[in-house]
């Protein structure tokens, strides 16, 4: 349904472009149409310091964006797949010019000639990683900046005020303690027309999660116990129902750990148990600390720098303990347990599987703005087409009554609540999910499941006592129900 969807909106590009009144017009058509044909943009913003340049790179499993401030940590930076590195800046008039660059420590210094971070738009950074196939990952300078116009840009880049459309399809948002800018920033996403902001294009991303739990062993246990009570708090459950515990810094360096470091960590956790604990008792003992251990001040605030204090426990206890006895078995725990890998499932079910339906979002915000502003001949036919497509999309219908269920507009009996919500894709796409059913389940469980599902939202639409609006949303299930049973 999703391939239909793309072809009837890039049919109606192509029929625009042909009635637009200027080269400019033209030039924002072709740029609609390719990005129906693109990967996924996802945008990773937060607060200043909340970590969004250390997850970038421990999604990449590189070190490509700048974590120190700096004059490009204040401009929004694009990561795009390329077999050439390059990076490019595009200015806010359209010019581009590609611009020299160094591998720096652990990132790429790009030399902006001169240009301001003001004078910029944004910035693109081809890179040639096998994880950029599939997506574009955009970097966000931080909101709440000493800087207004620092912070002004990220708004501008995700939001669908006043018409414009946003770079990006989905956000990944980093938090650390809830705030009231959190949730204004969250709400500039999110509206209520199909083709902007909606709960499934946000995940939320408790970062720096080990800092919860103040490095302790058991950090990241207790920074789940936080997610789950954001994931309840109702006006954060609307904006951004799912929230994953990640420690972007664990994870990077899961991908990226030397043999020396690991040498280290061995030569750490070898020491008597008294004086292991007493160095890693804090991070100042840990980095500058007179150790017995035999590894100098300089290499353990190396370890710390890369893999925090809570990293460097962990690690060290790992070693201790037998757990691990190679640097490849540290790198998979560590792996594991910076809740990266549970992140990448997340971003799989919310963002991947439902792709084209985020990036015809994306389209049909980028159209209408064309054909309200009069920059395509008959402009009110052409919107009178594009509102045809989006009222007849069952993709868009989902998204609507998820949205309209999770703000509390959509009062339904309480048994069937959290069904619609997995129906209409609130926790994944696949047809076991969306069924409430293991992801291991076979056809036939999932075909039996669908059947009684069917039966449950036919009753519920024809029941006299049903109101319009529940009516109206059990027609969307059974058509959804109907659509797994086909496929």
């Amino acid at each position: 349904m999703a391939e239909d969807l793309i072809e009837r909106i890039g049919a109606l590009a192509d029929d625009a472009r042909r009635t637009a009144v200027s080269a400019e017009a033209v030039d924002a058509l072709d740029a609609i149409v390719g990005r129906l044909d693109g990967p996924v943009r996802l945008a990773i913003s937060g607060k200043v310091k909340a970590g969004k340049s250390t997850l970038l790179n421990a999604i990449i499993g590189e070190g490509l964006a700048p974590t120190d401030a700096g004059e490009c940590t204040r401009v929004v930076t694009w990561y795009s797949f390329s077999p050439r590195p390059y990076a490019e800046l595009v200015l806010h008039d359209g010019t581009r010019t590609e611009r020299p660059y160094v591998r720096g420590e652990g990132a790429l210094e790009v030399d902006l000639g001169g240009h301001s971070a003001d004078a910029i738009d944004h910035m693109e950074i081809g890179w040639p990683s096998s994880r950029l196939e599939s997506v574009v990952l955009i970097d966000t300078p931080g909101i709440d900046s000493i800087s207004a116009e620092v912070s002004a840009r990220t708004h501008r880049a995700m939001s669908a005020e006043g018409g414009r459309v946003p770079d990006a399809d989905a956000v990944l948002y980093l938090l650390r303690h809830t705030h009231s800018s959190d949730i204004r920033f969250l709400e500039s996403f999110h509206d209520d027309a199909v083709a902007e902001g909606t709960p499934v294009n946000a995940v939320g991303v408790l970062s720096r999660a080990d800092e919860i739990g103040s490095a302790r062993l058991d950090a990241m246990t207790v920074a789940e116990r936080v997610a789950r009570r954001y994931r309840s708090e109702p006006r954060l459950h609307r904006l951004c129902p799912v929230v994953v515990p990640v420690n972007g810094l664990l994870g990077y360096a899961a991908a990226t750990l030397r043999e020396d470091e690991y040498a280290a960590v061995v030569a750490i956790a070898r020491g008597p148990k008294e004086e292991i604990s007493n160095l890693l008792l804090t991070a100042d003992r840990l980095a500058r600390g007179e150790s017995p251990v035999g590894v100098p001040a300089e290499a353990r605030a190396g370890l710390l720098d890369r893999l925090g204090l809570f990293g460097v426990r962990l690690s060290v206890e790992l070693v201790r303990s037998g757990a691990v006895a190679t640097s490849t078995e540290l790198c998979a725990r560590l792996a594991e347990t910076s809740g990266l890998d549970h992140l990448r499932g997340v971003v799989l079910r919310q963002f991947d599987t439902r792709a084209r339906v985020l990036k015809a979002r994306s389209a049909v915000t980028g159209l209408r703005e064309l054909f309200q502003r009069g920059d395509c001949g008959d402009g009110d036919a052409l919107l009178h087409r594009l509102e045809q497509i989006t009222a007849g999309a069952h993709e868009f219908e989902e998204v609507r009554v998820l949205l309209e269920l999770r703000s509390g507009e959509l009062s339904i009996n309480a048994d069937r609540e959290a069904e619609l919500d997995l129906l209409m894709g609130g926790s994944g796409h696949a047809p076991g999910r969306r069924l409430g059913l293991a992801d291991d389940a076979s056809a036939e469980e999932i075909r039996s499941a669908a059947i009684a599902a069917l039966a449950t939202w036919q009753g519920v639409e024809q029941h006299p006592l049903s109101s319009r609006a529940t009516q109206i949303a059990a027609r969307a299930a059974t058509r959804t129900i109907e659509g797994l049973l086909v496929g």
